[in-house]
C-alpha cells in the first residue's frame, strides 16, 4: 500500500514537472522549447529532458513522445531539439 502511494506520487510529479515550467506559454513542439525566450537554458533542458524521456513514451508506440497538452512527436525531434540547444549555447 505505502509503495503504491509513493510511486503514484512520483508519476505525479514527474507528470507536472515540464508542464509547471511551460505553463502557459503555448509551447506545442520541441522546437518552440528552445526558442522560448521566457525560459532559461536549465528550464529548456529540463522540458526536453523530460519530454525525451521513457515516461512520456505513446503507448504502443515507444518511438513517439507525448508531454500532456501536446501532440505525439517523435523522439528524434525531441533529440534534435536538444541538440540545437547545445550547438545554441556551446555545449
Amino acid at each position: 500500500m505505502m509503495h503504491d502511494m509513493l510511486q503514484q506520487a512520483a508519476n505525479n510529479a514527474m507528470a507536472m514537472g515540464p508542464t509547471v515550467l511551460a505553463q502557459g506559454m503555448n509551447l506545442k513542439r520541441p522546437t518552440d522549447v528552445v526558442r522560448a525566450p521566457a525560459l532559461s537554458v536549465d528550464d529548456k533542458r529540463a522540458i526536453l529532458a523530460a519530454w525525451a524521456s521513457d515516461f512520456y513514451a505513446v503507448d504502443s508506440k515507444p518511438a513517439l513522445r507525448q508531454l500532456p497538452g501536446t501532440e505525439p512527436v517523435s523522439i528524434d525531434k525531441v533529440q534534435s531539439a536538444l541538440k540545437e540547444l547545445d550547438r545554441r549555447y556551446g555545449f
